[in-house]
C-alpha cells in the first residue's frame, strides 16, 4: 500500500484489511481517535511498537513519556513536525 493509499483509506469507517497492528494504530490516529490508537500499540513489547508509541505520546503532548518510548525504540525524538513523522512512520512501516 502506498502513502497515497492510506491516506486516501482514512474516509473509510474501518481500516483496510491485513494492515499491521502498527499501521492500524497510525490509521486510527490519522482519524483524529489517538484513544484506540494507543490501545492498540501500548501493550505491544517491540522497537516498531515502542516508535509508534512515542510518536503517539509526542502527539498527545507529554514529551517525557515520548522520550522514553523513543529511547525504548532506540531512536530520538525528531525535530520535525507531527505530520511529517506520521508520513515518515507510514511511508517506512509500509515499505514505500
Amino acid at each position: 500500500m502506498t502513502f497515497s493509499e492510506f491516506t486516501n483509506s482514512l474516509n473509510q469507517s474501518a481500516p483496510p484489511a491485513g494492515l499491521t497492528s502498527y499501521l492500524q494504530s497510525l490509521w486510527w490516529e490519522g482519524k483524529g481517535n489517538w484513544q484506540r490508537a494507543h490501545d492498540i500499540v501500548e501493550h505491544l513489547d517491540d522497537d516498531t511498537a515502542a516508535w509508534v508509541h512515542a510518536y503517539l505520546h509526542r502527539k498527545e503532548g507529554d514529551r517525557s513519556n515520548a522520550r522514553y518510548w523513543y529511547s525504548r525504540a532506540g531512536r530520538s525524538m525528531p525535530q520535525t513536525s507531527l505530520e511529517e513523522e506520521w508520513k515518515d512512520i507510514v511511508t517506512y512501516l509500509s515499505g514505500n
